[in-house]
C-alpha cells in the first residue's frame, strides 16, 4: 500500500481550537503564579508530599502513551511491515510532543528549575532517576531528529539547512530508530523502578520488585491503542476518511500485548499475596480493581470478538479503555498508593496543577492541530460528502 502523507485541507481556528486557547492561557497565568511566588501558591505539595499531578500524570502518564511513537517505529521500520507506515508519522508527532511537554512538567514540578541542569553534570550511575533523566533527554532530541524528514518535505527548499539533514538522515536514519527503541525501553522500565527504592510507602497493590517489567510491558501494551485512540481522533475531528485498514490489524497485536501485561499483572498479585488487600475497602483496593478490571480485563476481553475490531466504535472504547487504564496505573503507582508516615491529611491536587495540566494537554493538542494543518503528517484523505 502506497502512503502519501499531506497537510489537512481545513480551517485552523475551530470553536474546538479556540477552547484549547483559552487553557493554554489559563495554565500560562498559573505558572507565572509559580514562578513568582513558588509552589506551595498554586500546588498542595508540600514535604510529606512532594509530588503530585504534575507527576503521576503529567510524566509518568505521558511518557506511558508517547509509547506509540517507539512501538510503530519497531513494527513499521525495523520489522519492515511497512503496510503501517499510514500511522507512523501522526504517532512519531505525538510522541514527540509528549516527550517535550514530560520534560517540561518536570521543569515546572521541582523546586529549583534552574538547577534542573546539574543532573547532566554532576552524575549519579547509581540512580535510576539519573537513567530516566538522561534517556528522556536523549529520546526527546532523536524523536525530533526523526521528524526532521517530514519538515523538509514542506520547507526544504526554503531551508537549505532543512534539506542537508534530510539528505543525511536518508543514509543514517536507521540508527536514531533502533536508538529510540532501546531508548524507550531502558526508561519506561527505569521509571518503574522510581518507586521500588520506597516499599514501606506504597501499597502492596503496587510495591513489587517487578515494576519496571510491569511499566515496561504496560507501556508495548498501551503503544497501539493509543495510536488507534489518536488516528480516530484526528481522522472524526478533520472528517478524514477511516483508517480501519491499518487499525484492526494492530489491535490483533494488541491481544497479545495486553495479554501479557495482565497475565504478569496478576501472577505478581498471587505470588506476592498482595490479593488479599483486594477487598479491604479502602481507596487503593478500590483505584487498583477499577485499574485493571476496566482498563485491562474488559477491553482485552473485548478485543478477543472480531466485531470489535472491525468497529471503529468499538474498537476505539476498547483502545480508550487501554489508555486510561495505563494513565490511572501511572497516577495509582505515584500517587495513590504513596502513604505519608507523617502526613495529616491526604493529598488532593490543587485548581492551579488542574489548570497547568488541562494547559499542557491542551497545548499538546494545539500542536498537534498546527502540524498536521502545516506538514504532511496524516495519510487520511478527505471523506467524500454525498449529495
Amino acid at each position: 500500500m502506497t502512503h502519501r502523507p499531506q497537510p489537512v485541507a481545513r480551517p485552523f481556528w475551530t470553536p474546538g481550537v479556540l477552547v484549547m486557547l483559552a487553557l493554554m492561557i489559563a495554565a500560562g497565568a498559573t505558572l507565572v503564579v509559580r514562578y513568582t511566588y513558588g509552589l506551595s501558591a498554586v500546588t498542595n505539595l508540600n514535604n510529606h508530599y512532594p509530588w503530585g499531578i504534575w507527576i503521576g500524570l503529567d510524566v509518568a502518564s505521558g511518557v506511558a502513551l508517547a509509547a506509540g511513537g517507539f512501538t510503530t517505529a519497531f513494527l513499521a521500520h525495523i520489522l519492515g511491515r511497512h503496510y503501517y507506515e499510514a500511522v507512523t508519522r501522526p504517532a512519531l508527532l505525538t510522541a514527540a510532543l509528549g516527550y517535550t511537554f514530560v520534560a517540561l512538567a518536570v521543569f515546572f514540578d521541582i523546586g529549583r528549575s534552574w538547577a534542573i541542569w546539574k543532573v547532566v553534570i554532576h552524575q549519579n550511575h547509581t540512580s535510576a532517576l539519573f537513567e530516566v533523566a538522561m534517556c528522556v533527554m536523549t529520546y526527546v532530541t532523536v524523536l525530533w531528529i526523526e521528524f526532521i524528514p517530514v519538515l523538509a518535505e514542506k520547507l526544504g527548499g526554503k531551508i537549505k539547512l532543512l534539506a542537508f539533514l534530510d539528505r543525511i538522515l536518508d543514509k543514517t536514519m536507521w540508527v536514531f530508530i533502533i536508538l529510540g527503541v532501546v531508548l524507550s525501553c531502558m526508561h519506561q522500565s527505569s521509571l518503574g523502578t522510581l518507586m521500588v527504592i520506597a516499599p514501606t510507602k506504597t501499597s502492596p497493590l503496587w510495591a513489587t520488585p517487578l515494576q519496571p517489567l510491569l511499566f515496561l510491558t504496560s507501556a508495548f501494551a498501551v503503544g497501539y491503542p493509543m495510536v488507534v485512540v489518536e488516528t480516530t481522533i484526528a481522522t472524526s475531528s478533520l472528517k478524514l476518511e477511516s483508517e480501519m485498514n491499518v487499525l484492526t490489524p494492530l489491535s490483533r497485536i494488541t491481544i497479545l500485548l495486553l495479554g501479557v501485561y495482565l497475565f504478569l499483572k496478576v501472577g505478581d498479585l498471587v505470588w506476592r499475596g498482595a490479593y488479599a488487600t483486594l477487598l479491604d475497602g479502602s481507596a487503593q483496593s478500590g483505584s487498583f480493581l477499577v485499574e485493571v478490571g476496566l482498563g485491562v480485563l474488559l477491553p482485552w476481553v473485548m478485543l478477543l470478538f472480531p466485531a470489535v475490531r472491525r468497529s471503529r466504535r468499538l474498537l476505539f472504547t476498547a483502545a480508550l479503555l487501554i489508555v486510561s487504564g495505563v494513565m490511572l496505573n501511572r497516577f495509582n503507582v505515584f500517587v495513590v498508593s504513596f502513604k505519608a508516615p507523617y502526613a495529616t491529611s491526604a493529598y488532593y491536587p490543587a485548581i492551579g496543577e488542574i489548570l497547568v495540566t488541562a494547559g499542557s494537554v491542551a497545548t499538546i493538542f494545539f500542536l498537534y492541530r498546527l502540524f498536521v494543518t502545516w506538514f504532511p503528517v496524516l495519510s487520511a484523505q478527505r471523506q467524500e460528502v454525498s449529495r
